[in-house]
């Protein structure tokens, strides 16, 4: 394996991620009947997760290790395999989608004024 996965710091990152990944998409189809708390709870498992996700990939971008380079290839292929159009930028990408996290969270805070 290469010095990049053998990072310690890397190799946690990747479980960390791993785990919001599968909690996330576990709960993906149950957001709208989750309660006020779930839905609080999934929306930060999603932020941290895409803030996990942008620091990945920023290490991948600067990393001159060749299976580094090979990952972040594979990051790349697989936004494009998910529709999105090819050599996206995936900075922009990371962006929308903390935009449309925060739409998430306001969309719930609204609903919370419109009950009282």
């Amino acid at each position: 394996m290469s010095d990049f996965f053998e990072s310690e710091v890397v190799k946690e990152e990747l479980q960390e991620i791993s785990k919001l990944q599968e909690k996330v998409y576990s709960q993906v189809f149950e957001f709208p009947k989750l309660d006020r708390e779930g839905k609080i709870d999934h929306i930060k498992d999603l932020e941290t997760l895409m803030e996990k996700q942008k620091i990945l990939y920023t290490r991948l971008s600067l990393s001159d290790d060749p299976d580094a380079k090979k990952m972040k290839i594979r990051v790349e292929d697989s936004a494009s395999m998910m529709g999105l159009p090819e050599n996206v930028d995936m900075n922009a990408l990371f962006a929308n989608m903390t935009r449309l996290i925060m739409n998430f969270r306001n969309q719930l805070q609204d609903e919370d004024l419109d009950t009282k």
